[in-house]
């Protein structure tokens, strides 16, 4: 198992990374991603564990806490030292109206709720799961910093933010010397692609290590999806409605083609691509993969150990590049003053 800097840290963190969000099941949400109990949680742990993965991604909100709980269970059995844990808060917690938001209060109160959850008393990557616009970002930024201080909380990380969140919070964090963001953990797909525009470079400038979520596109790039074919009975895709990307159908099958094709190439399924394909993108630290089963953990650790060529990589880059937004397709035109990070090709017809 390759392993790679955490970006503006001393942290060393796996390629791939073990998300839980299938644990528990505890709503109808999540219960779309999985309902893996303790003891299958256990067995797909010892299989990561085994392959070199020891990097385990839950937040407070999945399940209601349930997948914190599980996985402080699952991995009872194990030294905490030989395992890494990454946990997140922002988002709504119950009712009331603290619970919720960036706020000292909400932070400190949702950091012990995950301590006790976990089992443990450090954390090692905490994010926040959102930007909050309601709270000062010092106030925020004061409260983790007292929190590493303390050594509950090993390196901070950022999840979801726009570049200016992101910068701003860095800036602030730098001004009064404490600890920063190290790590963004970001949607980043073949079938989504926005994180290119502006938090990669960014990402390249101020050493932001990217923690890529859903990297198989919201369950779409999972080889099952075909032209004209219905979606599986069980996918998160019946919930895209509730949060997930939109993928225009025609886009998406032309990605899907060229992954057939590289597939047929390398011997390789569809996903395992798709996340060898990430792999080899600039800022990325670590991939986070999830699985309901051992068949599907194996499958998407087989992802590992080999590269796609470039060549390969130019046939999925040219299938799956879009329109960039304003100004990003203007500044994509002066590439002498404003080198991209990833190379852009002209457009296929379907646009």
């Amino acid at each position: 198992m390759e392993f790679r800097q955490l970006g503006h840290s001393g942290l060393k963190v796996p390629v791939l990374c073990f998300g839980t969000g299938t644990f528990g099941g505890g709503n109808e949400f999540f219960k779309a991603w999985g309902e893996t109990d303790v003891a299958e949680a256990r067995k797909l742990i010892d299989i990561c564990v085994e392959a070199g993965v020891n990097f385990f991604d839950t937040a407070d909100v999945y399940s209601n806490g349930l997948s914190e709980e599980i996985l402080g269970q699952a991995i009872k059995h194990l030294p905490r030292e030989s395992i890494l844990i990454s946990t997140k808060s922002t988002f709504r917690f119950g009712p009331g109206e603290n619970n919720v938001g960036s706020s000292r209060y909400h932070i400190l109160q949702q950091v012990e709720g995950s301590l006790k959850r976990l089992g443990t008393d450090y954390i090692d990557v905490y994010h926040m799961h959102g930007f909050d616009a309601t709270t000062p970002i010092d106030e925020t930024l004061n409260a983790l910093d007292n929190l590493v201080r303390d050594g509950k909380i090993r390196y901070l990380a950022a999840s979801n933010f726009s570049g200016w969140h992101l910068q701003k919070s860095i800036d602030i964090s730098r001004q009064y010397g404490w600890a920063r963001y190290v790590a963004h953990q970001v949607y980043y797909s073949l079938v989504g692609r926005d994180y290119e525009w502006e938090l990669m470079p960014q990402a390249i400038e101020e050493k932001v290590g990217a923690l890529v979520w859903s990297p198989l596109g919201w369950g779409r790039l999972t080889g099952k999806l075909r032209r004209g074919a219905p979606l599986p009975e069980v996918s998160r895709l019946h919930k895209a409605a509730a949060g997930g990307p939109v993928v225009n159908d025609e886009y998406l099958y032309t990605v899907v083609d060229a992954l057939d094709k590289v597939a047929a190439e390398t011997g390789k399924t569809v996903p395992q691509i798709a996340l060898n394909w990430l792999l080899q993108r600039p800022t990325v630290s670590s991939v986070i993969i999830g699985a309901r089963n051992e068949e599907q953990l194996r499958a998407n650790l087989a992802s590992v150990g080999w590269n796609l060529t470039p060549a390969q990589i130019e046939t999925l880059d040219r299938a799956s590049q879009t329109d960039a937004a304003y100004p990003y397709w203007h500044q994509h035109q002066f590439t002498e003053r404003n080198p991209l990070p990833v190379p852009r090709f002209e457009l296929h017809s379907w646009e």
